[in-house]
């Protein structure tokens, strides 16, 4: 069976001339930080990552980061219904 799901992440995005692009999306505790609607992510990355828009240091060489931006993630469960017999060896 498969179940999709459709939320909201926050993609981190970091370029210089060092590593390059760098993306990914932000975690929280472990998990990636998803949310129902994009306001809602919106409010997460202006309350934790607000403050590099005002941080010129942070976003030059060699830091370069950007505020996050919100993206639509699409999330796909595969559960296998069949259960496989014991293989004897």
């Amino acid at each position: 069976m498969k179940t999709i799901t459709a939320r909201w992440g926050c993609l981190w995005s970091q370029r210089n001339k060092l590593d390059g692009i760098t993306e990914h999306l932000i975690h929280d505790n472990c998990l990636p930080a998803l949310f129902i609607t994009k306001r809602e992510a919106l409010k997460y990355i202006k309350k934790n990552y607000g403050y590099i828009a005002k941080r010129k240091d942070l976003r030059v060489e060699p830091h370069c980061w950007r505020v996050p931006k919100p993206v639509k993630v699409t999330i796909t469960y595969l559960t296998n219904t069949h259960k496989e017999k014991d293989n004897e060896i």
